[in-house]
This record gives structure tokens, C-alpha cells and sequence, in this order.
């Protein structure tokens, strides 16, 4: 009896001690590897595609067609060349566009009797109603959005997005000043079905710079803050300060 307690507390205590070890091993590797979480810009917690909506716009961005989004690309960088550098004319582009499409369609229409080719069936165009007023809709959300963020600016509440507001149109100005309204669409055209694309094949690199990036960028307006905004004799700057 006495040998075969002896056995048994033995046992025991060889299993508490190998679950101490093991736990301590495993706080120890945690300790070792502690979880990172991975950075991504704009704070964004899904995949690239979802962020963009995941519909057929978010496809065109991200090249997922490649025949729309080519097509496209190749439309407006056409449309850039005759405007720029040609130094066509919006309304004697539409025009010549609709010379050469009626006569095309004019001549195949009279041509057709003659050599036994059937006629074109011009499809009938009913724009709906309900896309029109969802654009509307849209527009006006987007409008009333931009009024509200300007009246919030305005309203002298918030130092750091009067500084960002004021940044954001200083840096428009001066490239307003390099490039004229159609190009600035069209660099903006090009920007927008090229860095998604880019962005979601080399995420990593780039997220990894952006957190650089951003740790700097904090790091200068924290000592600007410091040294110059705190300093300055307005009173909401106080009270920031104390909450």
C-alpha cells in the first residue's frame, strides 16, 4: 500500500511538472512571438476588392476585366490626345462624331436594298427613371456631405482639419497651375485604374512604407504641436489640451 501511494503521488507530481513546463513553454514562446497585427492603410480590414464595393466598379478598377477596363483606359487616353494635343474642340468633336456615324448609317440603310443585305434595326432607347434618380440622389448625398464637412471646418472647432483643409487646397492650387482641367481629369482617370491594380499586387511592400510613413508624419506633427500650436493665444486650443 505504502509503495503503491508512492507510485502515485509520483506520478503526479511528474505530470504537474510537465504541465508547468509545458505552460511555461508556451508563455515563454508567446512571450518570444508576440502577435503583430498587420498594418494596412486607410485602416481598412478586408481585402482591396470588398473595400471598393465589389461590384462590377470595383472589377474595372482591379482589372479583374480586362477588356472593359483596357477599352476604357484606351478611350481616354484617345480622348486626351485629340483634345491636348490636336487641339480639338468638345463641340466639334460631337459633332463630326455624329456626321460620320449618320452617314455610315445612312448609306448602309440605302445600300442594303441593293445588295440583298438586310436592314439595321435601330434598338429603341428608353432611358429609366429610377437610374436618373439614384444619380440625383447620389449627388446630392455627395453635395450635402462636402457642405457639412465645410461648415464643420468653418466653424473654427477643430485645428487639425482646418490645417488639413487648408493643405489639401493649397496642394490642389499648385497643381492646378502644372496642368489644365482636361488633363488633371485624365491624370486622375489613369491614377484610378493603375494604383488599385498596383496596390493590390504588391500590398505588403506598400503597407509596410505606408506605416513608416505614417509614424513619421506623426512623430513632425507632434513636435510641431508641441513647439508651435500650443503656444499660439487661441482659446480652443486650451481647452483640447486640458480634455
Amino acid at each position: 500500500m505504502v509503495s503503491e501511494s508512492y507510485m502515485e503521488n509520483k506520478q503526479k507530481a511528474v505530470a504537474s511538472n510537465d504541465s508547468s513546463s509545458s505552460s511555461s513553454s508556451t508563455d515563454e514562446n508567446d512571450f518570444r512571438h508576440p502577435v503583430h497585427k498587420k498594418f494596412h492603410l486607410f485602416g481598412r480590414h478586408k481585402s482591396l476588392h470588398a473595400a471598393l464595393g465589389g461590384g462590377k466598379l470595383a472589377d474595372v478598377l482591379l482589372w479583374r476585366n480586362k477588356q472593359i477596363s483596357g477599352g476604357l483606359f484606351a478611350g481616354a487616353t484617345v480622348i486626351w490626345f485629340l483634345f491636348e494635343w490636336i487641339g480639338y474642340h468638345l463641340l466639334t468633336f460631337i459633332c463630326h462624331s455624329l456626321i460620320v456615324s449618320l452617314a455610315i448609317l445612312f448609306f448602309w440603310s440605302n445600300l442594303s436594298l441593293f445588295v440583298n443585305k438586310s436592314l439595321i434595326e435601330f434598338p429603341k432607347i428608353e432611358l429609366p427613371e429610377e437610374l436618373w434618380t439614384q444619380v440625383a440622389l447620389l449627388l446630392r448625398d455627395q453635395f450635402t456631405c462636402a457642405f457639412g464637412i465645410f461648415r464643420e471646418v468653418a466653424s473654427g472647432n477643430d485645428l487639425k482639419k482646418f490645417l488639413y483643409a487648408i493643405f489639401g487646397l493649397w496642394i490642389i492650387s499648385i497643381v492646378g497651375r502644372w496642368f489644365n482641367l482636361l488633363t488633371l481629369v485624365y491624370i486622375i482617370f489613369v491614377v484610378l485604374l493603375t494604383v488599385p491594380f498596383f496596390y493590390e499586387k504588391y500590398d505588403d511592400q506598400v503597407d509596410a512604407y505606408g506605416e513608416m510613413a505614417i509614424k513619421e508624419l506623426r512623430r513632425q506633427y507632434s513636435q510641431l504641436d508641441e513647439k508651435v500650436l500650443q503656444k499660439l493665444p487661441i482659446p480652443f486650443l486650451k481647452d483640447i489640451k486640458q480634455d
